[in-house]
């Protein structure tokens, strides 16, 4: 098979294993609606990979706003939640770790919370596909820094340079990179 030469597999979830872009921008009109401001996909899109409280931070600024971000990325994800359980889809890419599952070991890699990547693969029955699982909430430095996936590649036990990564966003890709690690942009498959 075509990734038979990595030892392990990581893949980012949001744009690249599951279709949840939709639900975070329609979260994020919703929430910003509330402080009288319009939600800018354009402006943001530079920030896709990063966790919901940098997006904010970034948003807050721009509007010179002094609300504490993490408040504000709470607030987006409360209503993100009940979006996702209810909406969420697989992407194609979620052939590739049925075909791996069991041949080699498989992390996620994610800029969402742990606890949002465990109740969406749970949802869609892709949980137990994973060995491991690494949020936004389990590292201190994020994406475009390769810590998540340092992170993966350890607690699946595989060295970093024989990993392959699977992501969507640029600051997915530079982590992957910086991180030593071999990177399929999906945005160009």
């Amino acid at each position: 098979m075509m990734y038979d030469h990595y030892a392990g597999l990581i893949f980012d979830m949001d744009g690249t294993l599951l279709d949840t872009e939709p639900a975070h921008r329609k979260a994020w009109q919703v929430v910003l609606a509330r402080y009288g401001i319009r939600f800018d996909e354009q402006a943001t899109a530079g920030l896709n990979g990063s966790p919901s409280w940098r997006v904010a931070q970034a948003i807050l600024s721009w509007h010179n706003l002094a609300q504490d971000p993490h408040l504000l990325a709470r607030e987006k994800t409360d209503i993100v939640k009940s979006m996702l359980l209810e909406t969420v889809q697989p992407l194609p890419l979620v052939e590739v770790v049925k075909r791996y599952k069991g041949r080699r070991p498989m992390a996620v890699g994610t800029g969402s919370e742990h606890a949002m990547a465990d109740a969406l693969l749970h949802r869609l029955g892709l949980h137990d596909y994973f060995d491991v699982i690494v949020g936004a909430d389990d590292v201190t430095k994020h994406k475009p820094e390769p810590d998540t996936f340092l992170r993966c590649a350890r607690l699946m036990g595989v060295a970093a340079d024989r990993c392959i990564v699977f992501e969507d966003a640029d600051f997915g890709v530079q982590a992957a990179h910086a991180a030593g690690m071999d990177v399929v942009d999906v945005r160009l498959m």
